[in-house]
């Protein structure tokens, strides 16, 4: 199991945990609304140290990018495994025909 893979079990793993002990279900608590918006957030973040340049502060940004987009996702109840099922579709498929599919 890779770290993704740990990562997204543990965040469904503390989809009924107590929000007081957990930040994740704390998120949770919140509902979809508020995971996307830490989500967007966190990725604002990420195109700001992409735009300095900071290669460190990028990797540090994005894994929070990675985290904040699975619980955003389990708040909705799409799991990791949808999320790279979608994927396994597109693959060898181009950006552009793919997108024009999608309309």
């Amino acid at each position: 199991m890779n770290a993704l893979d740990q990562l997204a079990a543990t965040i469904a793993a503390r989809k009924g945990a107590d929000p007081e002990t957990s930040w994740t279900a704390k998120l949770l608590a919140k509902g979809p609304e508020k995971c996307a918006e830490k989500f967007g957030e966190e990725a604002i973040e990420a195109i700001i140290e992409a735009v300095k340049g900071d290669r460190a502060r990028l990797t540090a940004e994005a894994a929070d990018v990675l985290y904040h987009l699975l619980v955003m996702l389990a708040a909705r109840d799409v799991t990791l495994a949808d999320v790279l099922a979608e994927l396994e579709c597109r693959a060898g498929t181009s950006g552009i025909v793919e997108k024009a599919r999608r309309g």
